[in-house]
This record gives structure tokens, sequence and C-alpha cells, in this order.
């Protein structure tokens, strides 16, 4: 059994800052890749950010030189710092890993509960 525990949402003001964490927990085998989406109401899901076992990452143009994916591979863990937010951020962020467990040789897409993220003065 493979869990993604989020954290570190809440209320900001426009113009502040918010550090999400997504912890990996469980059987796991190999990480391929962690990143983020967010739900906006009323809209689809959308790609924010990630990163790679390797490092690598990449971000959505809308985010991109503004959110930054880095992670800490000795505690399966992720985080995105998301400095200068914007009404627009408002939505709700899900943590989402592509997982190897040890009870199958497959790779599976594994999803956070989402944490609520609110930009308004």
């Amino acid at each position: 059994q493979v869990q993604l525990v989020e954290s570190g949402g809440g209320l900001v003001q426009p113009g502040g800052s918010l550090r999400l964490s997504c912890a990996a927990s469980g059987s796991i085998s190999s990480i391929t890749a962690m990143g983020w989406y967010r739900q906006a109401p009323g809209k689809q899901r959308e790609f924010v950010g990630l990163i790679t076992s390797g490092g690598s990452t990449n971000y959505a143009d809308s985010v991109k030189g503004r959110f930054t994916v880095s992670r800490e591979n000795a505690k399966n863990t992720i985080y995105l710092q998301m400095p200068s937010l914007k009404p627009e951020d408002t939505a709700v962020y899900y943590c989402n890993a592509r997982i190897v467990s040890m009870s199958s040789p497959y790779e599976r897409q594994y999803w956070g509960q989402g944490t609520q993220v609110t930009v308004s003065s």
C-alpha cells in the first residue's frame, strides 16, 4: 500500500508565499517522478510541475520561473515553493507520483488527497 500525504496549504494574501509538502510512504520499491497538479473551482485539473528521480524538473508555463519543485530523497518527500502568489493560483493542489511498489513490478500513478490554497485579500 502506497500513500501520498500533502500539507502546507492555507489562506495567503496576494504576493505572499506558501510551501507545500508531499510525503510518499508505504511499500515503495522506487519512485520515477513526483509532482503537483491543481484544480480551481469549475476547471479541470492541470499540471503544475514535477521532479524526476534524476532531479530533472518540468513546469507549466503559468508557473515557470515562479514556482519551484524540490525533493528530499531520503524522506520520499517533495516540496512546492510558491512565492508571489496571485488570486488565480487559488486551487486545490494535488500531489502525484509514479511509483513501483514492492507488491508489483509495474509502475502505477498515485494521488494525494489534495490541499487547499486560497490567495485572497
